[in-house]
C-alpha cells in the first residue's frame, strides 16, 4: 500500500472499531428487510430498501438514543413531522 501512496480510511478516529456502527446498520436491514423478502429483481430490492432506511429513521426507536428515532434526536419533533 506504501508504493501506491495509499491509506486505509476509517470513520472518526481511524481505529478498526469505527467499522462497528455500518457493520450493525447493514445486519439490521438484513435481518428486518432483506431477508423476509424473496426478491427477484433490483426495482423490488431498491424498493424494499427504501422502506427500510425510511422506517429505520422516522418509525424505529434506538436504545442508544433514548428510544428516540433518528428523525426526532437529530431534527427534533416538528422536522420530522414536517419530514413525513
Amino acid at each position: 500500500m506504501t508504493k501506491a501512496d495509499i491509506k486505509t480510511s476509517m470513520d472518526g478516529r481511524g481505529r478498526d472499531l469505527d467499522n462497528i456502527f455500518i457493520e450493525r446498520l447493514w445486519r439490521s436491514l438484513k435481518q428486518e428487510a432483506i431477508y423476509l423478502h424473496e426478491i427477484t429483481d433490483g426495482f423490488q430490492a431498491k424498493r424494499i430498501i427504501d422502506d427500510w432506511i425510511g422506517f429505520y429513521n422516522s418509525e424505529r426507536p434506538h436504545t442508544a438514543l433514548d428510544k428516540r428515532t433518528p428523525d426526532t434526536a437529530y431534527f427534533g419533533q416538528t422536522e420530522a413531522l414536517k419530514a413525513a
